[in-house]
């Protein structure tokens, strides 16, 4: 079997988690779960058409909409940048997750779609791979300490 190759405008992350989808699920879609891994503040609905807002780290802000809300299975939703260094406007790149059950626990796939240029690819998969470490470590009981990305904005 031959996979396809990862498109140029996206970045493909796979976990290994040991803790049940319907666990690791509960850290999408619950505000305090999700800040408890990424952000510092933001505000959710989770549902299909649904808008979340999330400051990720100093004045950086976060922003789009949710397309898809399977629990525990899968989760879709818009992204994009309202302030930052990366230049992808809100709602112009596109979130998938899924996460399939195994014998330890559950595998997560991370497909972000949409991006505008190599760099923002390479700024996001360096980003993503942080964030996702810190949501399988919450997801399995631990505590992954302080966000070191996470700072004040200036100002």
């Amino acid at each position: 079997m031959t996979i396809p190759p990862t498109p140029m405008d996206t970045v493909t992350l796979e976990r290994r988690i040991g803790a049940g989808p319907e666990t690791v699920f509960g850290f999408f879609t619950d505000p305090g779960k999700w800040l408890s891994w990424m952000g510092a503040e933001g505000t959710f609905a989770f549902e299909p058409g649904g808008s979340y807002r999330t400051r990720i780290t100093g004045g950086d802000v976060a922003a789009g909409r949710f397309i898809t809300v399977d629990p525990p299975r899968r989760l879709v939703f818009s992204w994009g940048w309202e302030s930052g260094p990366v230049a992808v406007p809100p709602g112009s790149s596109t979130i998938e997750i899924t996460l399939a059950p195994t014998s330890y626990g559950t595998d997560l796939r991370l497909i972000h779609s949409g991006l505008p240029t190599p760099e923002s690819c390479e700024a996001h998969a360096e980003s993503w791979q942080h964030y996702v470490d810190r949501l399988a470590a919450r997801a399995e009981g631990g505590d992954p300490g302080p966000d070191t990305w996470t700072r004040q904005p200036e100002g």
